[in-house]
């Protein structure tokens, strides 16, 4: 998550952009416009995920509150590992797997941290484009499933194929184009 901006949404009723923004904001705009119950539909700009309003409290992604400053100065050191937001989780491994990472400088966890940051690196941007793909799809399935051209147009989207997704979408309404293209501005990106 991106901390220097809250989590944003975007709803729609039918086939119009309605509100976007932060969670917070597009739930005031959503309240004000006094619509009812499904008749619009809200998604996760960062996934193209629908989610559920009224999202009960604490639901929506924020950012955590800033830390406030002690009353106290800090005493020495604890002893003991610094907190790094280090997660323990189960790891399940064949016995080679286990000797090779033994042998690492660090020990296994490091090895693990070394290995996982490698490979983020060199696969960010063919992650980048699958996340943008799935985002847009999500989308198109849930506002446009039923729109003209849908079919062919999640083919183009996942064959790579920017000018035949453009066009497929070319007749759907201008506000879920311009949704979807904003959503899709890495689907096609090498």
């Amino acid at each position: 998550m991106d901390s220097q901006h809250p989590p944003r949404c975007t709803a729609f009723v039918h086939h119009r952009r309605v509100a976007d923004g932060p969670y917070a904001h597009v739930a005031q705009a959503l309240a004000d416009l006094d619509l009812p119950a499904g008749s619009f539909l809200v998604f996760d700009d960062a996934t193209g995920t629908q989610v559920d309003y009224p999202w009960p409290p604490g639901y929506a992604p924020e950012l955590p509150a800033p830390a406030e400053a002690p009353d106290e100065p800090p005493t020495s050191p604890a002893v003991g590992r610094p907190k790094l937001g280090v997660v323990a989780r189960e790891v399940t491994l064949l016995p080679r797997h286990w000797e090779w990472l033994s042998q690492q400088r660090g020990g296994a966890s490091a090895a693990l941290r070394r290995l996982v940051d490698e490979a983020r690196n060199a696969h960010a941007s063919r992650d980048q484009m699958r996340q943008a793909k799935e985002a847009s799809y999500r989308f198109m399935s849930a506002i446009g499933g039923d729109l003209s051209g849908f079919e062919e147009a999640s083919r183009a989207l996942f064959a790579h194929n920017a000018a035949d997704f453009s066009n497929k979408i070319a007749l759907w309404p201008v506000d879920v184009q311009t949704y979807l293209a904003w959503l899709s501005r890495n689907a096609f990106t090498a």
